[in-house]
C-alpha cells in the first residue's frame, strides 16, 4: 500500500465518479482505475461498489477512507516539518550592493549560515529581490515607503558619513554641504537610489546639482567630474577599485553631514530562527563597531529614511 494510492483512493471517495476524481488528480482515467484495482490486491477487499448508478463505498472503503485521511495528514505534517529543517539549515542568500562588513559568515556562525549572492546590483534591485524570494536577505538603501510596499523590515546596520572629493586640497577641515556639488545620473535604472538622496540633499543643504549621463557616480568617471568642475562633490557610498589621481583629496563634509544607511532587509513575517539569528548578530556587530552612532555635529538623513530616530 503506497501512499500515492491512498491519495487516489481518497479522491475517488470524495468524488464518487472516476472521471472527476481522475481530472482532479491529473491522471487518466485507466491509470486511476487500475491504481485503486492495485490497492483492493493488496488489501484483499472491494473499496467500492462501481454500477451503472455510479460508485459507492463498500464497509471496508468507508473504515478505510477514515484511517487514509489520517495517514495522509501525518505525512504531509511529516513533509512540512522535513522542509522547514530543511530551511532553516540551508545557507540563506545575502545580497548586497558595494559594502558588506568583513568575514560576515563568521559573524552569525555557528547558529546560521550565509551565501553571499554573486549578483551585485542597485539598492531598489536587491529590494525586489528579497521581497519577491529569491534573496533571503540584503544591505541595502531603502526608504521607509518602499520597505513597506515591498513588505520588508529594516535594520540598522551603519550610518555612514560621506565624503567630499575635491581638487588642490590644502586644508582638512570639513567641507560645508552648500559648497558641494552632486551628481545626478540619467540612468535610473542603476541611480534611482542614489539620485534620491543626492537631490533631497541638495535641495535641503543648498547644494549644486550637475546632471550627467555616463554613469559617472563612480570609478574614473567620478574623478574626471571632478576635476571638470573643479569644486568640491560628493561621494556616493558605491566603492570602487580606481585609485585616487594625484590633485584630488578626500575631506569630510559638515553643516550637516550626509549620512547613507545600510539596512539589512528581510521579508516581513520571515520568523525562520536562522534570519532572526542574521539580523540580531549583526545589528550587535555594527553597534558594537558604532556604525550606527550619530556624528556629534549636525547631520542630515532623506525625511523618508526608515532609521531617523534610529540612530545611538
Amino acid at each position: 500500500m503506497e501512499l500515492r494510492q491512498l491519495r487516489y483512493f481518497v479522491a475517488v471517495a470524495h468524488e464518487l465518479h472516476f472521471g472527476r476524481a481522475a481530472g482532479r488528480l491529473h491522471i487518466s482515467g485507466p491509470a486511476l482505475s487500475q491504481q485503486i484495482l492495485a490497492l483492493e490486491r493488496d488489501l484483499d477487499a472491494q473499496l467500492f461498489i462501481r454500477d451503472r448508478r455510479g460508485v459507492e463505498l463498500t464497509e471496508a472503503g468507508r473504515s478505510l477512507l477514515t484511517d487514509a485521511r489520517q495517514i495522509l495528514a501525518l505525512a504531509d505534517d511529516a513533509a512540512q516539518r522535513a522542509r522547514a529543517t530543511a530551511t532553516e539549515t540551508s545557507p540563506l542568500r545575502l545580497g548586497y550592493v558595494s559594502w558588506l562588513p568583513d568575514n560576515v559568515q563568521a559573524l552569525v556562525a555557528p547558529a546560521a549560515a550565509v551565501r553571499v549572492d554573486d549578483w551585485i546590483l542597485p539598492s531598489h534591485a536587491q529590494a525586489d529581490r528579497v521581497a519577491e524570494g529569491s534573496l533571503d536577505l540584503a544591505l541595502a538603501w531603502i526608504g521607509a515607503r518602499d520597505a513597506a510596499d515591498r513588505g520588508l523590515v529594516a535594520h540598522l546596520v551603519r550610518a555612514e558619513p560621506l565624503p567630499a572629493v575635491l581638487p588642490a586640497m590644502t586644508s582638512t577641515d570639513p567641507v560645508a554641504a552648500r559648497e558641494l556639488t552632486v551628481l545626478v545620473d540619467a540612468d535610473e535604472s542603476a541611480w534611482s537610489s542614489w539620485n534620491r538622496f543626492a537631490i533631497e540633499f541638495a535641495e535641503d543643504a543648498g547644494a549644486r546639482i550637475a546632471k550627467i549621463q555616463d554613469g559617472g557616480v563612480t570609478g574614473e568617471a567620478f574623478f574626471a567630474h571632478v576635476r571638470r568642475i573643479n569644486a568640491p562633490v560628493l561621494a556616493s557610498p558605491k566603492r570602487h577599485t580606481a585609485v585616487t589621481p594625484p590633485g584630488l583629496g578626500h575631506r569630510p563634509v559638515g553643516d550637516p553631514v550626509p549620512l547613507w544607511t545600510w539596512s539589512l532587509l528581510h521579508r516581513t513575517g520571515d520568523d525562520r530562527a536562522n534570519v532572526r539569528h542574521v539580523a540580531d548578530a549583526l545589528v550587535a556587530y555594527a553597534r558594537g563597531r558604532r556604525w550606527t552612532s550619530a556624528p556629534a555635529t549636525r547631520w542630515w538623513l532623506p525625511a523618508g529614511d526608515p532609521h531617523r530616530g534610529a540612530l545611538d
